[in-house]
């Protein structure tokens, strides 16, 4: 078996953290209290690779630089702790699979969807907005409604067609 080197680890979690930047920040659905899009592809596959903290690190900068190169309002840390979790969740659940399925990721899409995204990212828009949190609940039940399915598929999709056929030296 290859030994990963730190260099490998660190070019290839630039690379996601970019990709996520670029998903979230270009490739996405944005309204004032409403955000579909597909950044969280390349968190879920750092926390395949690497596990939890690097994939929580990732996440976390990743949040910071593209709010910090593309501004779309004020920045609020609350987002950031709740891309912290996505990526602890991410990698507690994923790492170490032998074959990622809709299986393996339905218990970590839930808790980032419904606990992570639903409750506490309505409380913090409720905060920054402040509007009440039910009045937010249903934009956001929606969003969820859509993302579940998104997830199961295009999380497994993505790792078992492209990123599985790396080599073992980058995974």
């Amino acid at each position: 078996m290859e030994k990963k080197s730190k260099t490998t680890r660190l070019v290839v979690m630039a690379f996601l953290v970019a990709l996520e930047i670029i998903l979230t920040r270009f490739c996405s659905v944005n309204t004032p209290i409403l955000r579909i899009g597909f950044g969280f592809l390349p968190v879920s596959m750092m926390g395949i690779l690497y596990g939890p903290i690097w994939a929580a690190m990732g996440y976390a900068v990743g949040d910071i630089l593209g709010m910090l190169i593309f501004p779309s309002g004020v920045f609020f840390p609350g987002f950031t702790v709740t891309a912290v979790l996505t990526g602890l969740v991410f990698g507690f659940f994923l790492h170490g699979k032998e074959k990622i399925t809709w299986k393996n990721v339905l218990p970590a899409s839930l808790i980032i969807i419904l606990l992570l995204n639903l409750c506490l990212d309505t409380f913090w828009l409720s905060i920054l907005m402040g509007d009440a949190f039910i009045a937010l609940l249903p934009t956001r039940i929606f969003k969820c409604a859509v993302m579940l399915p998104i997830h199961l598929v295009l999380i497994p999709l993505v790792w078992n067609r492209i990123m599985s056929k790396l080599p073992l030296s980058i995974r």
